[in-house]
């Protein structure tokens, strides 16, 4: 039952908005099953441990490291090569088995946020599940060693679970507020939900009468509560936290159902369906995601568009299937069986050899990619220091019409995969204040006489690259004030803690603070608008943003600072556009991924509140043109990739960008920028 939550929800997210919870069954149910095993048979030495990861491995790496193999072949053959490192580096984890990390971290970086879903995704629960089978068996085992020695055996075994079960649940429910996306992924998060079915397997074992009262109903309460959560639980809930009690609690309750009796749920889950379902369950878990992320670009490859349809998604069921079938009976049974892994030094043996195959070829995808990007980072750099090249933003210029070096507009001169990486300095600097804020770093470019503060989020921040290059022609120093997903404003945003709202609010304080008190010369800020306002809609954000800039903006002003508002970029990802990605599958029909500035607007309340300012001092800029030439917004321009992802300018661009840029600032009239 819980794979088929799990594969309903990833193929119809919409209706069965609440199926993620069928990876929370799986771990009770593991927990229950591994718990139980380890009672009947404790371990006790580090043969018995020895033996029992042996075990493990024999029933779950082959199948697993075979489905990673296939992602890692078919990765290479159908996807666009911008999303191979990344692969290849969750392959690398995955066959570790430690991916639930990685997927950890990429979540708490607001530029993954939109990144394209990993076909290897769906490994974290298993990655989660293998780091609970490590310590489990060394667990109980000493949890058995001192009930022994104190003759209190059920006793100490009990309280141990109870023990792990209440800390890991206390943290989840506190880090889940605390840092919710991360709290999805990590296991200390998550070593309840295992705990809870070691529970009930001491309960069964141990504590359990022979007859439970009301078992059937039991039974039938719990499948009603997955069933409820299936359907009522949402991906903006915070979870796991407490809210994960209600599938966990359901299935505990299943499990201890009684199966005696006509009106038992376990004879509705013994049907020969559930049956062949429960027997395949695994495979069905390994198979089904991968078709899911891979399928849409083998499609698109053939010219049948990348959407999946109803049609498509019942083909991809049944595939799942089929593979899960024959991958139950030719790889986990014959692995599980064969003679040639008897002894745990074998076992082992297999085990790393396999592992370090398939490490391999996730290595391979990212070297290769890595030399991409390498190569065309020198082929970029070499014409960027051409001053007769027409290099990006430089095939705008009316200079380009008549010189033979510009490249045509179809021509492609950089590689998506060195697009996804081409940001600006500020991140590899470390010049980002991240939530919940209370770091505030400063960094400088240049050393000239007059003094400039970059002010924003990451809107401001793509615009370094070009600053970078003004401040040696122009004599200045640039000071950069930058926060991650947090505007410069008086009103609260709604980011993901109360920690991070009043951190955010606390950080523009001290940004106009400090950028009054002296010393500076001029303010260049930018932003997106890239959450709404707390407890606000999206329209509601719409209309009140601006007042949040007003005072900000004006403080500005009064403190004799020139002023000048970058209005935000076209916004490709309203049109759900990954650009690299996008140019990747069509880059022979670029225009699949451009897009009409009314298609491309995003609002920009700063520019907005700016707009209602009447001040010598303060000047907007409006940088439209630089995207979209001849009412069209385009992914490429000069052979220059113009974003890195949806939304922001790769380094590239926003270099060639440059000229323009300073042409803008000196029609300011603003001191500064004389």
């Amino acid at each position: 039952m819980a794979v088929g939550v799990v594969l309903l929800y990833h193929l119809w997210p919409n209706r069965f908005v609440g199926g993620f919870i069928g990876v929370d069954v799986f771990f009770v149910i593991s927990g229950f099953l591994i718990t139980s095993h380890l009672i009947k048979s404790p371990p006790k030495n580090w043969r018995d441990v020895t033996d029992f990861w042996a075990r493990r491995i024999r029933r779950l790496l082959p199948a697993s490291l075979l489905v990673l193999f296939v992602v890692g072949v078919s990765t290479f053959l159908v996807a666009p090569q911008s999303i191979w490192v990344d692969t290849g580096r969750q392959i690398l984890a995955a066959a570790l088995y430690v991916v639930n990390w990685d997927f950890a971290s990429s979540s708490i970086d607001y530029l993954a946020a939109d990144n394209a879903p990993s076909p290897v995704q769906h490994f974290w629960s298993l990655s989660v599940e293998e780091q609970f089978y490590f310590l489990w068996p060394v667990i109980i085992g000493l949890a058995f060693l001192i009930g022994t020695k104190v003759k209190r055996l059920k006793q100490v075994v009990g309280y141990t679970i109870v023990g792990i079960f209440v800390a890991s649940l206390t943290f989840s429910v506190w880090y889940t507020i605390v840092q919710p996306a991360m709290a999805y992924f990590i296991t200390p998060t998550r070593m309840w939900e295992l705990a809870a079915g070691g529970l009930v397997a001491v309960f069964v074992m141990y504590v359990r009468p022979k007859r439970v009262p009301f078992s059937s109903l039991i039974g039938w309460v719990g499948l009603a509560g997955i069933v409820a959560g299936t359907f009522l639980i949402r991906a903006d809930m915070p979870f796991p936290g407490y809210i994960a009690l209600v599938p966990v609690l359901s299935t505990a309750l299943v499990i201890l159902a009684d199966s005696r009796g006509r009106f038992s749920v376990l004879l509705l889950l013994s049907l020969r369906p559930a049956r062949f379902l429960g027997d395949i369950s695994y495979s069905v878990y390994l198979w089904h995601w991968p078709l899911i992320v891979l399928v849409p670009y083998l499609s698109e490859k053939m010219g049948a568009g990348e959407s999946l349809g109803e049609l498509d998604k019942v083909a991809i069921i049944v595939v799942s299937l089929v593979a899960a079938w024959a991958s139950t009976i030719w790889v986990e049974n014959r692995f599980r069986k064969t003679s040639l892994l008897r002894s745990p030094k074998r076992t082992f043996g297999f085990a790393i050899v396999a592992m370090a195959l398939v490490s391999a070829l996730g290595l391979s995808q990212m070297w290769v990619s890595d030399r991409i990007v390498e190569q065309n980072r020198d082929n970029l750099e070499i014409a960027l220091s051409d001053p007769n090249s027409c290099l990006g933003a430089a095939a705008l210029l009316p200079s380009a019409k008549n010189n033979p070096k510009c490249a045509s507009p179809d021509s492609l001169l950089m590689e998506p995969a060195a697009a996804k990486n081409d940001k600006s300095k500020a991140y590899a600097d470390g010049c980002w204040s991240s939530e919940p804020y209370t770091d505030r770093p400063e960094c400088t470019y240049g050393d000239g006489e007059k003094q400039v503060a970059l002010v924003g989020n990451s809107h401001a921040g793509h615009w370094l690259p070009a600053l970078e290059r003004l401040a040696e022609k122009n004599d200045w120093t640039i000071t950069t004030f930058l926060a991650s997903n947090c505007s410069i404003s008086t009103l609260p945003q709604d980011l993901s803690t109360p920690e991070g709202v009043k951190g955010c609010q606390d950080y523009s304080d001290w940004v106009v603070d400090r950028t009054t008190s002296g010393g500076f010369d001029a303010v260049i800020t930018s932003e997106r608008q890239s959450t709404p306002l707390d407890g606000m809609s999206w329209e509601e954000t719409e209309k009140k943003a601006p007042e949040g800039h007003q005072d900000i903006l004006t403080s500005w002003v009064e403190a004799k600072l020139d002023v000048v508002v970058i209005r935000d970029t076209p916004y490709p990802g309203g049109d759900d556009i990954q650009v690299p990605d996008c140019v990747a599958k069509h880059e022979d029909e670029l225009e699949e991924c451009s897009g009409t500035p009314k298609s491309w607007h995003w609002m920009d309340p700063l520019a907005a509140s700016a707009r209602t300012i009447d001040s010598k001092h303060l000047s907007i800029i409006y940088p439209e043109d630089w995207f979209c030439p001849d009412g069209r917004c385009e992914p490429v321009i000069g052979g220059v990739i113009t974003y890195f992802d949806t939304a922001h300018i790769t380094a590239t661009y926003a270099k060639t960008l440059a000229p323009q840029l300073n042409d803008r600032l000196g029609q300011t009239g603003l001191d500064t920028f004389d």
